[in-house]
């Protein structure tokens, strides 16, 4: 995997927001929030969530439905369904 870029999140009014990063690589992007890596999406197949992570806060939970575009009611809904994958993406 190659990493091509690092940048990150912004909030609702457009500022950098610290300790949440969005991760592009040469396989797809990565959501990061602190040190732990929370979300996948990849350019092909399913997007996959950190099993331990990816519902670890409330701050993380903001960005990690910024990141998929979602609600955390579809988000559960996606992985209950088999859509997501949970995965140790630590």
């Amino acid at each position: 995997m190659n990493i091509q870029k690092i940048q990150n999140m912004r909030s609702s009014n457009g500022n950098d927001v610290p300790n949440q990063f969005e991760i592009f690589t040469d396989m797809g992007k990565y959501f990061q929030s602190y040190s732990s890596m929370i979300a996948f999406k990849p350019f092909s197949g399913k997007i996959v969530l950190d099993a331990n992570k990816w519902d670890y806060s409330k701050t993380t939970g903001i960005y990690r439905n910024q990141f998929l575009g979602e609600s955390i009611k579809e988000t559960r809904k996606k992985i209950k369904s088999g859509e997501y994958i949970l995965a140790d993406l630590n």
